[in-house]
């Protein structure tokens, strides 16, 4: 284990209120002291961890800031080190000399993610409690930052323990009557083994089955606004943001390429994609603008299809609702507020969800929201279960699934106990690797690269 004591500015860079500096390592207290002195004439050498001590800050210049320091005693901490908090004004330039003094004073800059690394290294974290400190940070919408928090609070190293120390209780059945036929050892029933390695593989299926949602919540919906020209699928898009990022105006055709944005709708992260109107036409630009509005329909995670409730439907309509197949889809019936011409009975007929609005007044988003969580299957969802978010999890998921149906097979197939045992030794070592038990430096590496520095 590396003995340096480590620095990086902990806040966004930025004018504001307040900024941070986090010190972590053995020389924490004695490097810190370097650069601070307290107002109450407090030694942060002698002081006791959990203890707050205002301040000023100072390099050879003489003091800069005034500061407050919070100290945490190792084991006690974040990291497990010895680690000090330097709260001081928000501004780029003072946080930047502050930093400065530390590592003129002993200090090392931290590279990405090395806080969050030392904890894990220090057995404060496994990996996917690592793993969900970033996606904490990174959350955008409430059910994200619900199911980061349940992770970062161990839902899923739970669910996986669990599964792994079932695992590791054949396994020790399994190689104690291999190695010791001579002695007092249960006899392996194969009918118990084989429907208690079936349990196991539903569950591991179960598991992986989380990502899609879990993977969704993290990084957003992918929505294509798709429609013919002028149903009023940017006024939906700004009605859902709440601001006009698309132009609205009588004319057909004012959209001709893909306007996007991310926005946070009931607790979802909707990635939304306003469309080029749909339809035939003889403009070159116009078309290039129809193709990749027909791509976005084929690319979607959900699909908002927009109709004009005051006109008959067109074969324009038509089309689009034959791309959308069964794609999750929600016909949005929009103009409500104005003489109903169409043909509902045809759009019931195509689509399981449909909503009406009146985008330009405002009216039917509550409605739009609700569809779109029963769409998406977010309607029952509880963020506290435990939830794959990324490939990486779902990889080793997948791996431990496809060992557990390998010595079921096994099994089935009257071959010896050693081989469902080295089946079983598989599956576990796949688990492990999901918890960081067993993982690679490797594995370890690329998972804390995708840290921002200071966490």
């Amino acid at each position: 284990m590396e003995t340096a004591t480590i620095a990086a500015i902990a806040t966004p860079l930025g004018v504001g209120g307040i900024g941070t500096i986090r010190v972590s390592g053995p020389g924490a207290r004695e490097i810190t002291a370097r650069v601070f002195r307290s107002a109450l004439g407090d030694d942060l050498r002698k002081m006791e961890g959990y203890r707050a001590t205002f301040g000023h800050v100072f390099d050879e210049a003489g003091e800069f800031d005034e500061a407050v320091v919070l100290l945490f005693a190792a084991p006690r901490s974040f990291t497990g080190e010895d680690v000090a908090e330097i709260s001081c004004h928000g501004g780029v330039y003072l946080l930047e000399r502050l930093l400065s003094a530390l590592v003129r004073a002993g200090a090392r800059p931290a590279q990405a993610g090395e806080f969050t690394k030392r904890a894990f290294l220090n057995g404060k974290l496994d990996l996917t409690r690592a793993e969900a400190v970033a996606d904490l940070i990174g959350a955008q919408g409430r059910q994200a930052a619900a199911s980061a928090l349940a992770a970062k609070e161990g839902a899923l190293y739970r669910k996986s323990r669990e599964i792994c120390d079932s695992l590791v209780a054949l396994a020790s059945h399994l190689s104690a009557w291999i190695d010791y036929p001579e002695e007092d050892v249960e006899d392996v029933e194969g009918e118990s083994l084989l429907s208690e390695l079936t349990a196991i593989g539903e569950g591991l299926t179960a598991l992986s089955a989380t990502f899609e949602t879990g993977h969704l919540l993290r990084e957003g919906i992918p929505t294509a606004i798709v429609g013919r020209p002028n149903v009023g699928k940017s006024t939906i898009m700004n009605m859902l943001s709440g601001t006009q990022n698309s132009i609205v105006t009588p004319i057909p055709g004012t959209t001709r390429d893909v306007v996007e944005d991310q926005v946070a709708v009931d607790g979802m992260v909707l990635r939304l994609a306003d469309t080029a109107g749909i339809r035939d036409t003889d403009d070159p630009v116009e078309r290039l603008g129809v193709e990749r509005a027909r791509a976005r329909i084929d690319q979607a995670a959900l699909v908002l299809a927009v109709f004009d409730a005051s006109e008959a439907l067109t074969d324009d309509d038509r089309s689009i609702i034959a791309q959308c197949g069964e794609k999750p889809a929600i016909a949005v019936i929009n103009k409500r507020d104005l003489e109903q011409k169409i043909d509902e009975t045809y759009i019931k007929d195509k689509f399981k969800h449909i909503v009406y609005t009146s985008a330009q007044m405002g009216e039917g988003q509550q409605e739009l929201s609700a569809a779109i969580r029963r769409v998406m299957r977010l309607e029952h969802l509880d963020p506290s279960a435990p939830m794959v978010a990324n490939e990486r999890q779902r990889d080793c998921v997948l791996r431990a699934g496809a060992a557990v149906e390998s010595a079921v097979e096994a099994l089935r197939m009257a071959f010896t106990l050693d081989a469902v045992d080295v089946c079983v030794e598989d599956a576990i070592s796949c688990l492990m690797e999901l918890t960081g038990e067993r993982a690679s430096e490797a594995v370890v590496e690329q998972v804390f690269s995708r840290f921002c520095v200071g966490k």
